[in-house]
């Protein structure tokens, strides 16, 4: 990966930089080693196994159901409560779980002994290469920047089984993003409201920036994703339109 990082962060058998979480590689979940199976959960929620790791960014509303899919890694964008719900963190834990968060959500990090990242950090969690990206928001009318960009919140860039995975978070399509262009297999980026996060022409836009093989929404209200593929789909030339239902799953090829 081509970018340039403030930081880089080893949690595994061996420990760099300010990092003191081990995993021990044994407890890493048992997932088909052959490919990269990937399940969108509520909202901006989604699941990722691969190489016998189970990967979760912004879980919530899960049912007690999950209890029995823990987490090796928790990834959590901003501290806003449709993408943090320290209930989920918890149910989700099991021994060694890491548990990533931006670095001013200080709280949650002491709650759930996690790790702060800023953008541009990155993490290594045995065979999974995390990189903590930008996400922010602009000010809209007279509105502040609902998600500001002083605030460090953060999307990631998770690659796994030969998967890079993109979570944009609730970002608004950034200038940041040219530094993606032509690193990404599967783009996750939210459809809306647009008053928070990128929607309509922007994605278009985004992708055409960031141009990954697959693109799957992300963050929708209830039927949105179809309406955007009906609408916006055909504009869509720089990669494939994955539209997928909340907790459908997809194998993504290596």
């Amino acid at each position: 990966m081509s970018l340039s990082t403030r930081g880089k962060i080893l949690v595994g058998v061996a420990i760099i930089a300010i990092v003191s979480v081990s995993v021990p590689l044994a407890a890493l979940a048992v997932t088909n080693a052959n490919s990269v199976r990937f399940t969108l959960l509520y909202n901006a929620g989604v699941m990722i196994e691969a190489q016998g790791v189970r990967v979760y960014v912004d879980p919530i509303d899960l049912s007690a159901d999950y209890e029995a899919l823990p987490a090796d890694i928790i990834l959590v964008t901003h501290p806003h409560g449709d993408h943090y719900q320290s209930a989920v963190i918890e149910m989700l834990q099991k021994e060694g779980t890491v548990n990533i968060f931006p670095e001013n959500m200080s709280d949650a990090i002491a709650l759930h002994d996690g790790v702060g990242v800023n953008p541009e950090d990155e993490v290594q969690v045995g065979p999974v290469q995390i990189t903590a990206f930008y996400m922010y928001t602009f000010p809209v009318g007279e509105y502040p920047a609902s998600h500001p960009y002083e605030a460090n919140w953060t999307s990631y860039l998770i690659t796994v089984g030969g998967v890079t995975f993109f979570h944009a978070g609730d970002s608004k399509n950034i200038d940041e993003y040219t530094q993606l262009t032509g690193l990404i297999d599967v783009a996750l980026l939210p459809l809306g409201p647009g008053c928070q996060t990128m929607a309509n022409e922007e994605i278009v836009d985004a992708l055409d920036v960031i141009q990954p093989r697959f693109f799957v929404p992300i963050h929708y209200a209830e039927g949105a994703n179809h309406d955007f593929a009906t609408t916006y789909g055909p504009l869509i030339t720089s990669c494939l339109l994955v539209n997928l239902e909340y907790y459908q799953s997809y194998l993504f090829p290596p």
